[in-house]
């Protein structure tokens, strides 16, 4: 789902190792098959972070991101405290979407990553 949607693909050990660091996830399925996704990560307490949000090429622009999101937000403002920090990095004009949920970019820190 995350190579079809356009984002990197993870190999099966880091795949395994990520979903069990899920504090909460939601799979969109149509005819038994997953077409949407997305995650919530953190430490449960201080940090959370969205992740993985995908949808399949074929199905995109129908509201299916949004769904995702709704039950990503919905699940972090019912049980994270309410000075915990939430954030995601947005490809592209995902951002937009991004904004909808009070997602904001900010001004005083840059993303920075490395990868293996």
């Amino acid at each position: 789902m995350r190579a079809a949607a356009g984002l990197s693909r993870k190999g099966a050990e880091a795949a395994e190792g990520g979903l069990r660091g899920t504090l909460y996830g939601v799979s969109l399925l149509r005819e038994g098959e997953v077409v949407g996704m997305g995650r919530v990560i953190g430490d449960g307490g201080c940090f959370y972070f969205v992740v993985d949000v995908a949808v399949e090429p074929g199905l995109q622009g129908r509201g299916l991101g949004r769904r995702i999101m709704q039950a990503l937000d919905a699940w972090v403002r019912a049980n994270a405290p309410a000075t915990a920090h939430v954030s995601l990095i947005a490809d592209g004009d995902a951002r937009y979407l991004y904004e909808k949920f009070g997602f904001v970019e900010l001004q005083r820190a840059v993303a920075m990553a490395y990868t293996l």
